[in-house]
């Protein structure tokens, strides 16, 4: 990893914790995760007393206050020890659905909520998409009627992460269609609620171990207590969070690719062809070169945006340029690194053949690579 001003010693203590919590407690169980599509809530107390949930949150709702070069680190880390499938929905949980909760969230939902997703006790997701709504979040259907003090909930999302294991959904809704984005709520669902169900885990291309759901809701009722922030506020609190989220699918995408060079650099040393290595062809320098050039240049943008971050002033812009920009350099490397492996980069048994399928989602979820092209070009 190459040295970055944004990180503090506290930081690389941190990695190392990551680092051995992925090497003991996941990598060694990710093939049969994979096959049952989903990890063991285990994981999520053994992840929790190393302190790797909710490192952002205040200390007062049981996270560790930290900034969010930690959630980066994090990061990093899982996609480093080729672990996406089984590591990154803790990603979503800390750095997506916790911060809803804190920024926008009375102060009976974080003392509800927050202290138990810390432990490990409860486990979050965040439900935006649905059959006929994806990139267009103006377009969902799902409603919250309001009806005396409870709302009742009707509608479907699916592609939600940590959909099977989640004990409260952050659900985008419409509390007033007749306003398009202007008529957006979130609203607080815990999962045991009558008329609330979950559909199958979605077989995906990657991402194997993440439980990846459809949710249901027929005529759920929840209390009006459980929206988070006012009330058709929804969609500006997500374009409030959006940047951050996207800056989180940016360190992803650029470590994959870091990962992805690594890997095919040893490989290409190593193995022999026509009575040389692999490396030594000019081919294969010019492509390696290629992406070792453009990961410099993703990891300034990565620290610039990571530093803005901290300071406040990550823009809409610059989270979506992050994103476009390390999650197309994902694709492409992976890609490049693939065929330098030759037939075994189709072998399942080679790191780089797990990542090339786990990494085609980031240029599609969290807003996809044609969405974050238009978001830059209104800044024009």
């Amino acid at each position: 990893m190459p040295s970055n001003p944004v990180y503090t010693t506290e930081h690389d203590l941190f990695r190392e914790t990551c680092r051995r919590f992925l090497a003991e407690e996941v990598v060694p169980f990710q093939a049969e995760w994979e096959k049952a599509g989903i990890v063991p809530r285990a994981l999520w107390t053994k992840a929790a007393e190393l302190g790797l949930l909710l490192p952002t949150t205040a200390e007062d709702y049981g996270g560790a206050g930290a900034d969010f070069g930690f959630c980066a680190v994090f990061c990093e880390e899982v996609m480093q020890a080729n672990a996406a499938g089984a590591a990154l929905g803790m990603a979503l949980h800390n750095d997506i659905c916790a911060p809803y909760i804190e920024h926008y969230g009375s102060e009976a939902q974080k003392r509800r909520w927050l202290p138990a997703m810390a432990r490990g006790e409860a486990i979050a997701a965040i439900a935006m998409s649905e059959p006929a709504a994806g990139s267009d979040l103006q377009g969902v259907k799902t409603r919250a009627v309001c009806d005396g003090d409870d709302y009742v909930i009707t509608g479907q999302k699916t592609f939600i992460t940590n959909g099977q294991h989640a004990d409260v959904v952050i659900v985008v809704c419409k509390t007033d269609p007749d306003k398009g984005a202007k008529g957006t709520s979130l609203i607080l669902v815990e999962t045991d609620r009558p008329g609330f169900a979950r559909g199958r885990n979605l077989d995906k291309l990657g991402m194997k171990a993440q439980d990846t759901s459809e949710l249901f809701f027929d005529q759920v009722r929840v209390p009006v207590a459980n929206r988070l922030g006012e009330e058709n506020q929804g969609f500006r609190y997500l374009m409030e969070q959006l940047p951050r989220e996207r800056l989180q699918a940016a360190i992803q995408g650029l470590a994959a690719a870091e990962a992805a060079l690594a890997w095919t650099v040893a490989y290409t040393r190593e193995r022999e062809a026509f009575g040389q290595k692999v490396f030594d062809f000019q081919n294969t320098q010019f492509k390696l070169a290629d992406i070792r050039t453009e990961c410099l240049v993703a990891r300034a943008f990565v620290e610039k945006c990571l530093a803005a971050q901290a300071d406040g002033t990550l823009t809409q812009e610059m989270g979506a340029a992050a994103k476009l920009y390390c999650s197309e350099l994902q694709g492409r490397a992976t890609d490049e690194c693939l065929q330098l492996h030759g037939g075994y980069g189709f072998m399942a048994e080679y790191p780089i053949t797990k990542l090339y399928a786990d990494s085609r989602v980031n240029r599609i979820y969290a807003g996809s690579s044609e969405i974050m092209r238009l978001i830059v070009a209104r800044s024009l």
